[in-house]
Parts: structure tokens; C-alpha cells; sequence
């Protein structure tokens, strides 16, 4: 960054002085860009980093980025969903953003949620299960990232009667990549388990399951 140039002194020491009192208000907000000689042995220096386009601080001998979230969206399913067969994954068709910034769906595979931006990212994912038989019925749930399933991620919910309902619900944290993409999988061991959206007078609709996503971590 150009080191500033501030205004010269003149005959006119008020005048210089309103000059002076106007470059304070508008350079003192504004941060120093980042250049390859600014040394971060004193921590607290806080400069902005023109090429990853995010701000960093000094911390223990090293600039480390400060997270501006640049990454979030919320999910829901707003219809049932039925499982074609039994014990085969699928995963979930969620409806189009109720807001998002930096996570999309994929235009080709709309089940694939891909992430714009590296980073770690919260997941906090919903379901209602609902069952039409009154024996057993086994739900799976768990997540894919890049068409790879990841590793202790499956949650296990039963139903046993007819007609009952249960919402499930798991949070969990995934490093991702920029370009990654994220799959909700899902799947149950009987066709009378189902994801069920429900409608009702007198409350919001029910979606058949949620999806929320933020970046917590570069």
C-alpha cells in the first residue's frame, strides 16, 4: 500500500488543519493492504490481504485470516419424500434456498450443495420420519461430501407403529474445499418409512427436512 501522504503544511493553519481533520475521518477507518514486507512479529496488526480478499491479524509470528462468514445457506425440503426401495441410498432433494451466500445447489446434480469458498463449515441437518406400517422401520442418515461417504457420520432412528412421527436432528462440522459439494444421503431398510411434510390451519407448513449451513472457519 502507498505510504499516505498527508496534507502539507501551509500559511494557513486552519485551513491545514480542516484538511488534516478530513484525511482522519475518511483514512483511519481503512485498513493497510498487506504487502510481502509487513512483519507479523507483533501481534494485533490487523491489514487486509488483497488476494484472498479477506482481512488478517499478527498472532504468534504468523498473519492468520479473520473470518468474514462469505458462506451460508438454509435448506428445506417442503415436500415428502418416499424411498423408491429399501436399504438403497438416496439422497435428499432439498428445494431451492431460502437464503444462501456462497453455497448453491448444483445446476446438473441438484442434490449436491457446493461450497464457493474453503473452509469449516457448521451443518445442522433435520428430518421428520414417519412410518405407515406398524412393524420396524430402520431410518439412516448421513452425509456424503464429493460422492465419498464420510466416516461416522450415520445416524440411526426406528420407528415401531403405524403413523407415528419423529423429527431427528444432528449437527456436525466438515473441512471443505472451494468447489466441494456436500450430499445429505439417506435411506431405510422398509418402503413404509418415509420423510413426511405435513400441512396445517392453524401452523406453518411442515417441511419433510432441513438443512442449515454456515462458514465458521476459514
Amino acid at each position: 500500500m502507498p505510504i499516505p501522504v498527508l496534507p502539507p503544511i501551509g500559511s494557513d493553519l486552519r485551513q491545514w488543519g480542516r484538511l488534516i481533520t478530513q484525511y482522519l475521518r475518511s483514512n483511519l477507518s481503512k485498513l493497510g493492504f498487506k504487502t510481502d514486507d509487513d512483519n507479523p512479529s507483533e501481534n494485533g496488526v490487523i491489514l487486509w490481504e488483497e488476494t484472498s480478499g479477506y482481512p488478517v491479524v499478527s498472532k504468534n509470528g504468523e498473519f492468520v485470516q479473520i473470518i468474514l462468514e462469505d458462506g451460508h445457506a438454509n435448506f428445506i425440503r417442503s415436500s415428502t419424500l418416499t424411498y423408491p426401495s429399501g436399504s438403497s441410498p438416496i439422497a435428499i432433494l432439498f428445494d431451492d434456498p431460502l437464503s444462501s451466500k456462497g453455497i448453491s445447489k448444483d445446476a446438473t446434480n441438484p442434490t449436491r450443495i457446493v461450497f464457493d469458498q474453503a473452509g469449516e463449515y457448521l451443518v445442522m441437518f433435520s428430518a421428520q420420519i414417519s412410518s405407515s406400517s406398524s412393524s420396524t422401520v430402520n431410518f439412516y442418515f448421513w452425509a456424503a461430501i464429493n460422492g465419498v461417504d464420510v466416516a461416522s457420520t450415520t445416524m440411526k432412528n426406528t420407528l415401531h407403529q403405524n403413523g407415528a412421527t419423529l423429527v431427528v436432528s444432528r449437527s456436525a462440522k466438515f473441512d471443505v474445499n472451494a468447489g466441494d459439494y456436500l450430499e445429505a444421503m439417506t435411506a431405510v431398510d422398509s418402503t413404509s418409512g418415509r420423510l413426511e411434510a405435513f400441512t396445517q390451519a392453524f401452523a406453518p407448513n411442515t417441511p419433510a427436512a432441513t438443512l442449515a449451513i454456515t462458514r465458521v472457519h476459514g
